[in-house]
């Protein structure tokens, strides 16, 4: 098993400080997010990420990443994009730019539920199965897509889209080739919707799971309520340590699964400053996959 990053929750550092610090506290790889981005006077997760890198042009910086990349002497666990399984000509070109730097996966986005507001926009009001219908096509010609390129093209278990749960990103890729297209399995969105019992969950996935993210949510009552005097709730993200989900209970999962594959971390949370939150995550999930009788990769002297 190895341990990345994923650069979407390391908004203040460039490219280069990112890979360089990361390395320097003895992570094994980066996962580096490709989107087009707003602008922000403060660097964000989601905006103003300064770790992140452009859509546009992708392909003029294709070797600027392998170089950072490289010279850290990290590996890519991945790239983590956004194009979505709709659109056909930025999932070609992230396909190709994957394989071009080697990553070897692609995070290639779903559709969003017709009851969704999505990336500032409305919901669709279109009903789940035309949604479902849709996506199986779009996948059948990424599966097609990944083969030419020889990668992996995988699908997240995301709350508020059609594969929330690991059962339907199963149903979404059955009989797609498991070597071409497989599943991101993620402990903290499925905290928000698509929880399934661990390790039958990936028992159901089988082949198709290809890769972990984790990162951990706690739910909060708020101090309002509903118009019948109901509690409501909203969930946070939290540190790994302090989120509800048992990051222990889930690597002891994998480990009687058999996963030995790359275990990326995208930690929201707010409470440490960054680079004592990168290092304090490798050291617990270090001690974590140590309890779960995992076997690590041994850190570069």
């Amino acid at each position: 098993m190895k341990f990345s990053v994923f650069t979407a929750s390391t908004p203040e550092w460039t490219p280069e400080e990112a890979a360089t610090a990361l390395a320097g506290q003895g992570w094994d790889g980066i996962e580096w997010r490709i989107t087009d981005q707003a602008d922000a006077s403060t660097p964000g997760f989601w905006a103003g990420n300064k770790a992140s890198l452009p859509l546009t042009g992708l392909e003029d910086n294709l070797d600027r990443i392998a170089r950072i990349t490289a010279d850290a002497g990290l590996e890519m666990s991945g790239i983590g994009g956004y194009a979505r399984c709709d659109n056909h000509d930025d999932v070609e070109r992230m396909l190709a730019a994957t394989a071009r730097l080697g990553g070897r996966q692609v995070r290639v986005t779903t559709l969003p539920l017709g009851t969704a507001e999505w990336g500032g926009e409305p919901p669709s009001g279109i009903s789940y199965p035309d949604l479902f219908e849709q996506a199986r096509r779009d996948f059948e010609w990424v599966a097609e897509r990944a083969a030419h390129h020889g990668v992996k093209a995988l699908v997240e278990l995301h709350h508020r889209t059609i594969t929330a749960s690991a059962s339907s990103a199963r149903r979404l890729l059955e009989g797609l080739d498991p070597h071409h297209v497989g599943v991101i399995h993620d402990l903290g969105n499925l905290l928000i919707e698509g929880q399934e019992d661990f390790l039958p969950a990936f028992q159901l996935l089988g082949e198709y799971l290809a890769h972990i993210h984790v990162k951990n949510a706690v739910w909060v009552r708020q101090d309002d309520e509903d118009e019948t005097g109901a509690a409501v709730w909203q969930n946070q993200w939290a540190t790994l340590r302090g989120g509800q989900a048992s990051v222990l209970a889930y690597f002891r999962a994998l480990a009687a699964f058999g996963y030995d594959g790359w275990v990326t971390v995208e930690d929201f949370s707010t409470d440490l400053p960054l680079a004592e939150r990168t290092a304090d995550n490798l050291a617990y999930l270090r001690q974590v996959a140590a309890l779960a009788g995992l076997n690590v990769a041994t850190p570069a002297a």
